[in-house]
């Protein structure tokens, strides 16, 4: 597969990602204590770098942040050699690099060592669901490159797709 393809499906695999990842954000916020329930960090990054005049264009900035960091660092997983556990691994990657790295260096937030445990747990498991989400939407939507939506007829054979299994 030409590697602008294999980015383009990182890409929608890593917006799918995002879906599952904002669920989970959605759900573990609702159950923290009252004092640690402030905004999520998506919000809070788009708060300080772009700020909005009105509450529906600062949800639509952090949906379109969000989304958009999700389907740029599934592109960027998509060109990478992957092994079992790499979605997750990946995932936990982009949370310390992020909240660890960029984020508190660019001076958007504080480092993550800084915020509370139980929210730092709710990210950490935001990332290691949209890791894995992201690996196993990507090996779907390559198979169904292949195999769906390929009109030459050269479907792979059984051993081509175990072949394949174990290299992921």
């Amino acid at each position: 597969m030409r590697p602008l393809d294999k980015a383009l499906l990182g890409a929608v695999a890593g917006v799918a990602a995002t879906m599952a990842m904002t669920a989970t954000m959605m759900r573990l916020h609702a159950v923290l204590p009252d004092d640690e329930r402030y905004p999520l960090p998506p919000r809070e990054i788009v708060d300080r770098t772009f700020p909005a005049v009105d509450e529906r264009e600062a949800r639509s900035r952090t949906l379109l942040a969000h989304f958009g960091f999700g389907g740029l660092t599934g592109a960027l997983f998509a060109l990478l050699p992957t092994t079992r556990g790499s979605g997750i691994a990946y995932g936990l990657c982009i949370w310390a690099l992020s909240y660890l790295g960029w984020i508190p260096a660019a001076r958007i937030l504080t480092p993550a060592h800084r915020h509370p445990i139980r929210r730092n747990m709710l990210m950490i498991a935001a990332h290691v669901v949209w890791g894995l989400t992201l690996s196993r939407s990507l090996r779907e939507m390559e198979r169904a490159a292949i195999e769906a939506f390929d009109s030459s007829g050269n479907r792979p054979t059984g051993r081509d797709q175990q072949a394949e299994r174990r290299s992921r």
